[in-house]
């Protein structure tokens, strides 16, 4: 498969993650010269020095920066501080040091956190500035959302080609199900497989069930990257995402009838519910480099589930 990334030397940081494993599949379909994956603990890369040896060791000519300290809820309470930092960090660095060695190009994953907290439905690029993010979310949502400021003025005062993409939260098999960090998807699945296994007869959610979310699979989510990566080179932030929106309360009965839950769902609405909406307008994505989701969400529900319940059965730790 010939493209404008074959024979390119990429580097892709948080390139062994969730994420990351398939963009690196997809990128040697492509034929790229060489594929970097700058792992810790030998490249922290909030550190300029681990940035700069990363650089020198690819020497690449794209970097895709999808690294980034993530979490649920749970952590965004917990850890605002260092979730703020470590992002801000290593974006701000890792771009600063690309354009400083003159790479062709430089990829920076956002998020839809960046979006204010009560923005019109769906969310459209054009609205990313009228208001401030949710909350709970506010620290890492802004960190992130820094990297499209930097863009856009590195590319205005510098001609540097860097572009902003803001995926929606992912699911898929292989995502991150530990309780402290992981996103409502794997939360929810493990919280029916725990009770299962254990005989409780409920399982307790977080907030009231009424705000809804979108998911892309992760695979469809990776795509997308590469599409973007080869054809996308314009200062304006991109949304990636499935096109849908589902309710969490609906979610959860979805996810307890695909793991045979048949216990009682309790709602614990003194916790927070985090932002009330989240449905992406992806017309941006189609338009400028032809993505489409292609895995429904009952598909790629269904194959997440039983990736879990699996990866149990063969004594997996989560």
């Amino acid at each position: 498969m010939k493209s404008y990334i074959s024979g390119k030397r990429i580097l892709v940081s948080g390139g062994n993650g969730f994420l990351g494993r398939h963009i690196v599949e997809k990128l040697k379909v492509r034929r790229c010269a060489e594929i970097f994956v700058p792992d810790v603990p030998e490249y922290d890369l909030r550190k300029l020095d681990s940035i700069r040896k990363a650089y020198d060791t690819a020497r690449p000519d794209i970097i895709i920066h999808l690294a980034a300290k993530v979490g649920g809820i749970g952590l965004n309470k917990a850890r605002p501080g260092e979730l703020f930092y470590d992002n801000l960090i290593m974006g701000t660095q890792m771009m600063e040091e690309a354009r400083l060695r003159e790479a062709e190009k430089f990829v920076a994953l956002g998020t839809i956190c960046c979006y204010p907290k009560f923005t019109p439905v769906p969310f459209k690029e054009k609205d990313l500035w009228n208001g401030y993010p949710e909350e709970t979310n506010a620290p890492y949502g802004l960190a992130k959302k820094m990297l499209l400021v930097q863009a856009q003025s590195y590319r205005a005062q510098y001609g540097f080609n860097a572009i902003f993409l803001m995926p929606v939260n992912l699911y898929g098999p292989g995502d991150n199900f530990d309780p402290g960090s992981s996103h409502v998807i794997p939360a929810i699945i493990k919280k029916c497989f725990d009770a299962i296994e254990s005989g409780e007869k409920k399982i307790v959610i977080w907030g009231s069930g009424n705000p809804t979310r979108e998911f892309l699979y992760v695979e469809d989510c990776a795509e997308a990257i590469v599409l973007a990566t080869e054809k996308y080179n314009s200062p304006e932030p991109v949304n990636i995402g499935a096109g849908f929106e589902i309710k969490i309360r609906n979610l959860v009965g979805l996810i307890a009838n695909m793991a045979d839950f048949k216990g009682k769902i309790e709602w614990d609405k003194s916790r927070p519910d985090g932002q009330p909406r989240r449905h992406l307008d992806v017309t941006r994505a189609k338009k400028e480099f032809g993505f489409k989701a292609k895995v429904s969400f009952e598909r790629g529900l269904k194959e997440t589930v039983e990736w879990y319940k699996n990866y149990r059965k063969k004594g997996g730790v989560l």
